[in-house]
């Protein structure tokens, strides 16, 4: 499941890469063009636009989710096993604080 979502987000980066790309080269193609062909373009960008938009937001929603989700495992196991969960912050605050030490 972990590695679906992963390569789902990776689609979805790619797909809004490929959106801007079109995006860039159809606006340099009718950057001082007034004709019909123009208008035609600058609409199939703006609905390039419009569907970047919407995939942006559906990967913020699906950030969100994700992030909900991590938050909810990690309280339902710090209430499960409280002193484990605090022997593993001193470990983690320990090794950072070796790191800080050291610069």
């Amino acid at each position: 499941m972990a590695g679906d979502t992963r390569l789902d987000n990776e689609a979805l980066i790619d797909d809004l890469r490929d959106v801007l790309t079109d995006t860039e080269a159809m606006l340099k193609e009718v950057q001082s063009d007034t004709s019909e062909q123009a208008a035609a373009v600058r609409e199939k960008v703006m609905a390039n636009l419009r569907s970047a938009k919407t995939k942006l937001l559906e990967a913020e929603r699906l950030v969100a989710e994700k992030t909900k989700a991590a938050a909810k495992a990690t309280d339902e196991y710090v209430h499960e096993h409280p002193w484990q969960a605090v022997g593993i912050a001193a470990g983690v605050g320990f090794l950072l604080g070796l790191l800080v030490s050291r610069r």
